[in-house]
């Protein structure tokens, strides 16, 4: 095969894997978001700790499949106890729960700085999904093609949860109106501390598969977190459709500007975000303020 299309589709799996590891992240957030109005400033701060949790894991049972199940378990039940336990006092509070969630991000950061120090951590990736796979006489990286995977079975069982079960319907109703759907008996607040807590575990998940990649470091959260955030804010607060193109669209923006244009790669999903809230300011798939 010509090297300068080889290059192009190796470049192309690069920039959706690190998409579909935005999708992780972004749709957890739209989750938590589009039921409960909270715009968790935490979220990045739990996938970074759930790196670290994996990490942890890995260490004592030389297991990575062991990390990949409980650490994000784990950050799922600590996300569930913030929202049980504080920011259940500030809900309806914008400016409260920012403060709150953006205070308990810096807790995180200080304690893992303070268990686990400030240098980069390395994340072994199992024998069975390092080397390369040859399709059609090209190798591709197995890891990378694994996190695509794994990223779109996530990305099915939430499109079946939320369209196929009683508690999908429940969600989408308490999106559209809140006190009806507690009006009608059913305890919204199980449901708000169930939604969190699957919010939270996607971020976790992301977490634990962008380990290997980037390695496990305290600035994790912030060089993955502000790219997740623009994604929802692209693609439209509460859709997991915006969501999900948008994460692909600024992955592959990511890896072909770091390839071809160095220089400007930083700012290329930002100039996307800025053209896209231009002719769409809720977003490509946000819906229209009433």
């Amino acid at each position: 095969m010509n090297p300068v299309v080889s290059t192009y589709i190796v470049q192309g799996i690069y920039g959706i894997t690190y998409g579909m590891i935005l999708f992780l992240i972004a749709s957890g957030l739209n989750i938590i978001f589009g039921m409960m109005g909270i715009l968790n400033m935490a979220h990045a701060a739990f996938l970074m700790l759930a790196g670290y949790f994996c990490y942890q894991v890995v260490q004592i049972t030389g297991n990575f499949w062991m990390g990949l199940i409980f650490a994000p378990i784990l950050v799922a039940v600590l996300g569930v106890l913030m929202e049980q336990l504080f920011l259940r006092r500030v809900l309806g509070s914008h400016v409260g729960e920012l403060i709150l969630t953006m205070g308990i991000a810096n807790v995180i950061v200080a304690g893992i700085k303070k268990i686990w120090g400030t240098e980069s951590l390395p994340l072994q990736m199992p024998d069975l999904l390092s080397g390369m796979v040859s399709i059609a006489g090209m190798g591709y990286p197995v890891y990378r093609l694994f996190v695509i995977g794994l990223a779109l079975a996530v990305m099915l069982f939430m499109m079946l949860l939320l369209y196929r079960t009683r508690l999908g319907k429940v969600v989408r109703a308490a999106v559209s109106d809140r006190e009806m759907v507690n009006a009608l008996g059913i305890n919204i607040n199980l449901v708000s501390m169930l939604v969190f807590g699957v919010g939270t575990w996607m971020a976790g998940l992301a977490g634990v598969v962008i380990a290997p990649i980037l390695t496990v470091f305290p600035g994790l959260a912030d060089q993955v977190g502000m790219d997740a955030f623009i994604v929802v804010v692209t693609g439209g607060f509460g859709s997991l459709q915006g969501a999900f193109i948008v994460s692909i669209i600024f992955g592959l923006l990511s890896s072909y500007g770091v390839q071809f244009v160095s220089q400007f790669a930083p700012v290329l999903i930002v100039v996307f975000m800025a053209i896209v809230l231009v002719f769409r300011p809720n977003g490509l798939f946000g819906a229209k303020e009433r």
